[in-house]
C-alpha cells in the first residue's frame, strides 16, 4: 500500500526541482482503472487535452483550476471533482498534488 500524502510530499518536490514543473507516478492500473499522482509547482499548466470516459481529481495538497468550457472549478485541497467530458486542463494556483482517477473503456 502506498502513503499518499509521503508521494505527494516526494513528488512535489521533484516538480520543484523539475525544469518543466511537473511530476507524475502512476499508482493503479487495473484493467480500465488508472490511478496516477500528479504534482505541479505554482502557474505549471497541463494543457488542455480530451477526457477519458470518466475521471476525477482529489487534491491532496495545494489548490487548483480544472478549465473546461462548460466552467472553471476551483479545488482545494481534500477536494474531490468529477472530471467534465470534455476537453478540459489544469492550472496549479499553489504548489499542488493531485490523484487523477481514470477509467479508460468499458
Amino acid at each position: 500500500m502506498d502513503d499518499l500524502n509521503a508521494l505527494a510530499l516526494e513528488h512535489l518536490d521533484k516538480a520543484l526541482a523539475a525544469p518543466h514543473g511537473r511530476s507524475a507516478h502512476l499508482l493503479v492500473h487495473q484493467n480500465v482503472l488508472r490511478q496516477t499522482l500528479i504534482a505541479l509547482r505554482e502557474g505549471t499548466a497541463l494543457d488542455e487535452h480530451e477526457a477519458p470516459q470518466a475521471a476525477s481529481i482529489q487534491v491532496l495538497h495545494g489548490r487548483v483550476r480544472l478549465t473546461a468550457a462548460s466552467g472553471d472549478q476551483v479545488v482545494e485541497t481534500d477536494g474531490l471533482v468529477p472530471i467534465p467530458s470534455e476537453r478540459h486542463g489544469l492550472l496549479a494556483l499553489s504548489d499542488a498534488a493531485v490523484l487523477l482517477t481514470t477509467v479508460t473503456g468499458v
